[in-house]
């Protein structure tokens, strides 16, 4: 069974126009802020309302602009977990949780509020308020709540943006069950591309009010396919290229030509090289794409050390990020730079920039 979107909005200069089908599974929205990504879960949710296009869940009609189908949020069976929670500030958590039981018998709420209470670990706050729980414990009691109307599809926007980082990553390993305990549609946007690898098999790259890119999710971070993608992904080095040949480019920015694992063709605009796919080498012509190198600046990070480059014969050009795990320097980190880098020829993402041409 499937989820099928097709919708878009209008607000003032800015267009939704996103359009997926998806499989049951949880599949990650990636995009920046302002993208569109709260705005597509509030239509899939019934919280807006698309000017024209259609929402169908496992089958069973949404929203459909043509046949005048528009179902209230509450008759959609789809779960949405807000970013600030948006627990009842004068409900207790086992208030909150009935408030979200369709189930009229009193003996059956309390069932249903025990169970959650117990999978959620709110054992001994069943009586406390909104204010006077952790973020942690206001996710979970969400979670409870939203669970507790038996959803089809569960949305969560941005989930751990509350948070601090330490309480993020237990955060994480139980959402990472729940989602994997639950029979159905789910859906999570985020700005953050770790929580999403870490949560989601398929990922969809937001732009502009589009879904730019959709696939596995290890697939999109190995090839994003598109400049926007790839930097959404992390990737730090981007270049327009000027294409050499099948298998050569010249990186404008950094005055490098480099070969490629892949044939180049016509739709390809930039190159883009991670930077912890950099590696020191000896120049000696034993490693392609091999260049001399010129120490820029040096960042230190808790486990890493990040230094800023630039190819030794085009000085005026701009420099690269490269990472390297602090393990593998030895002594101090600005004497520990080599005098080459290189980067394999199937380590180089060959990209398009869906906006040249607008």
């Amino acid at each position: 069974m499937a989820l099928e979107v097709y919708i878009k909005k209008k607000l003032g200069d800015f267009v939704l126009n996103a359009a997926f089908n998806a499989d049951r599974q949880c599949i990650g929205i990636l995009g920046a802020s302002g993208c569109g990504k709260s705005m597509m879960l509030k239509c899939i949710a019934g919280i807006e309302t698309p000017d024209e296009g259609y929402i169908k869940l496992d089958g069973r009609v949404l929203f459909d602009s043509n046949q005048k189908i528009n179902l209230p949020p509450q008759k959609r069976h789809v779960g949405y977990l807000f970013q600030n929670y948006a627990l009842f500030p004068s409900m207790t958590v086992e208030e909150n949780i009935r408030s979200g039981i369709r189930l009229k018998d009193k003996n059956a709420q309390r069932a249903v509020i025990k169970q959650y209470v117990q999978q959620f670990h709110l054992q001994g706050l069943e009586k406390h308020y909104p204010s006077q729980l952790s973020g942690g414990q206001q996710q979970r009691a969400a979670l409870a709540r939203m669970l507790a109307a038996g959803p089809e599809m569960i949305l969560l926007d941005e989930p751990f943006s509350a948070m601090d980082a330490h309480l993020k990553d237990a955060m994480q390993r139980e959402m990472a069950g729940i989602i994997e305990q639950f029979n159905g549609h789910s859906l999570i946007v985020s700005h953050s591309r770790d929580e999403l690898y870490k949560l989601c098999p398929t990922l969809a790259v937001m732009d502009r009010g589009s879904l730019l890119y959709m696939n596995e999710t290890k697939k999109v971070f190995d090839d994003p396919k598109y400049v926007q993608a790839a930097r959404l992904t992390g990737c730090k080095n981007i270049s327009p290229i000027r294409k050499i040949d099948n298998r050569h480019i010249e990186a404008l920015d950094w005055g490098i030509v480099l070969e490629t694992a892949e044939e180049i063709d016509d739709a390809v605009t930039h190159v883009g090289i991670r930077a912890h796919h950099l590696i020191s080498c000896g120049g000696h012509g034993t490693m392609k794409n091999e260049f001399p190198i010129e120490l820029v600046d040096t960042l230190e990070a808790p486990f890493e050390i990040q230094y800023f480059v630039r190819n030794k014969e085009t000085p005026d050009r701009q420099p690269l990020w490269w990472k390297v795990n602090k393990h593998e320097v030895n002594g101090a980190a600005d004497t520990a730079v080599g005098e080459y880098l290189s980067v394999a020829p199937e380590d180089i993402m060959l990209l398009n920039d869906k906006y040249s041409n607008i």
